[in-house]
Parts: C-alpha cells; structure tokens; sequence
C-alpha cells in the first residue's frame, strides 16, 4: 500500500507562460512532455528526485487549445482547471495547486480513503507516447474534477499496465534528465488538517508534515536560484 510522491502539478495559464515562469523563478527550461486529449491539456516536465522522494518531477500543465476532445470524455476538466478562481489566480502566475502519489495498488488505495469517508473518484485509464515507447497509467479523477482539501488531497496514481511485469519502467522519470532541481521538502497546512492525515496514513504516505490553519500546499525546491519556495495559498 506504501505510496510516495510522484509530481507537483503546476497550473499555467498557457505552456508559454509556464515555461517563462520556470526560467525566471527556478532558473530551468523544463523539458518536453505530451498531450492528455482526453482533458485538452499538455504539459512540460522536469525530474526533482531527491533521496526522501526518489521518483518525484515537476508538471508544469495547461488547457491546450488546439485539443479536439473526444465525446466520451468528461465534461470538467482534471485538478479545478475549469474552475474560475484557479483560472483567476493563474492567469497572473502559474501556480503549484495540487501533488499526485504513486501507489502500486490504485484500487487498494482508493478504497482505504473511501474508508476514511473521502471519494478520491474512480481510476482512469491513461496513456500518452513518448520516444522511449507508450506511458500507460491508471489515474483517479472524479466527474467534476475536484481536487479536494483545496488541493491538498492528493490524486493516486498507479503507472503500467494492470498486467505490467514491471510497471515503473515506463515512468517519466525514466524519460527526464537531472533538472539541476530537487525537491527537499512538501507540507500541508489546513483546517481539516487531521482529516488529511488520516487519510495519508491509510495509504502509507510520508515525509509530508500536516498542521491545523488556513489552507496551503507548500514545496520547497533546491534549485541553481538557491531555494525556492513555491506556495498554493488555498486555491
């Protein structure tokens, strides 16, 4: 059930602003990523590995407006991004709004927090080509795509396919060279601070300090800028 940090979402208003935004603040071009058409949203990426978060990276993402969605797909976008107020706040900076966890076990994961009275949504297949072959992935998105805990409640998320002999093979971090960052440290300030730590717990995440107060994702980041501190502020 061990689940560990697998990315911070960043929320742009569009790629370009995002890849400026990363030059300036962190002093790092990210590197290519792909297209979710399913969502109508792209992204850019880059590795943040560090000892205490070994498989961790960086999503820099935004709606794609060139993306023809197909019919089936849901309605409302993943992590709020059709939602008016993250669009408000990031249409000034790009904004780190939410993390995902990596879990061997999706549905194991998803049912311990649906114990914990949370309904983190079901799993949804995913997949996306890169030069090194075909990222599959299993990922929980509700149906109005609401992050939850004001972004604090992580996404699951269990790469391969469900048949995969070695699931962790392709993994973006197998695609990403070193960025020159590194994640040091991710904590969780919110009202409903024990609430959330039940929930970590029942899925074995650690390494995130959670205290009681106004809502906040926070990430510091060893970066060639020194450190960086890139901060939710309850969007």
């Amino acid at each position: 059930m061990q689940t560990q940090i697998d990315h911070l979402v960043i929320v742009a208003k569009n790629l370009e602003q995002g890849v400026q935004w990363c030059e300036a603040t962190l002093g790092i071009t990210p590197g290519p990523g792909g297209e979710h058409t399913l969502y109508g949203t792209h992204n850019r990426l880059f590795k943040v590995a560090s000892p205490a978060h070994p498989m961790a990276y960086v999503e820099i993402i935004a709606i794609n407006p060139a993306s023809v969605r197909p019919k089936r797909a849901c309605p409302t976008r993943w992590y709020d991004m059709d939602n008016p107020a993250l669009q408000k706040a990031v249409a000034k900076e790009p904004r780190l709004v939410h993390f995902v966890v990596n879990t061997p076990d999706i549905r194991a994961a998803r049912m311990a927090i649906r114990m914990q009275g949370i309904d983190r949504g079901p799993a949804i297949p995913c997949s996306r080509r890169t030069n090194r072959g075909t990222l599959n992935w299993q990922i929980s998105v509700r149906a109005d795509g609401q992050r939850l805990f004001d972004g604090c409640m992580p996404t699951l998320i269990q790469w391969g396919k469900p048949d995969a002999t070695d699931p962790l093979k392709l993994h973006p971090r197998n695609t990403l060279t070193r960025s020159g960052v590194t994640l040091q440290s991710i904590e969780v300030n919110h009202p409903s601070a024990d609430k959330l730590q039940g929930a970590y717990d029942a899925i074995e995440l650690k390494h995130i300090a959670v205290t009681e107060g106004p809502a906040n994702l926070k990430a510091t980041l060893q970066t060639p800028k020194g450190l960086v501190v890139l901060s939710s502020n309850g969007i």
